[in-house]
């Protein structure tokens, strides 16, 4: 399955989208688009998240984090565990990185948008 965890008022999200579309086309593939601040995705679904990200290149929940956002000081993530980043993403999807392009079981942070071609091969 071919999934973007996409933010539509994110440029780099938008092109990203793009990206995922043409090759979803191309290959005949069903394209799941995720809009996760109307739908958040629950905690186990950020953790599967993180595996997946990882089966491409070392990543950790902290990447997931978009530490730009004020929430990340208000809860004072910096230092925080990745159970209590975790739990962070999934209260408050704001802080999740975007996008994120997912096909198969590997994912990768699409920033820039050119990185979603790592996982969009068949």
């Amino acid at each position: 399955m071919l999934t973007i965890y996409h933010n539509p008022r994110c440029s780099k999200s938008r092109e990203a989208l793009t990206l995922a579309q043409q090759f979803a086309t191309q290959n005949a593939l069903e394209l799941h688009i995720v809009d996760y601040q109307k739908t958040p995705l629950s905690r186990d679904q950020l953790a599967t998240l993180v595996d997946a990200l990882n089966t491409l290149e070392p990543s950790s929940v902290r990447d997931m984090l978009r530490t730009n956002e004020d929430a990340y000081a208000a809860l004072k993530l910096e230092n925080a565990s990745d159970d209590a980043c975790l739990d962070a993403l999934a209260a408050h999807p704001i802080l999740l990185q975007r996008p994120i392009v997912q096909f198969d079981k590997q994912a990768v942070i699409a920033r820039p948008p050119e990185r979603a071609l790592k996982v969009l091969k068949v």
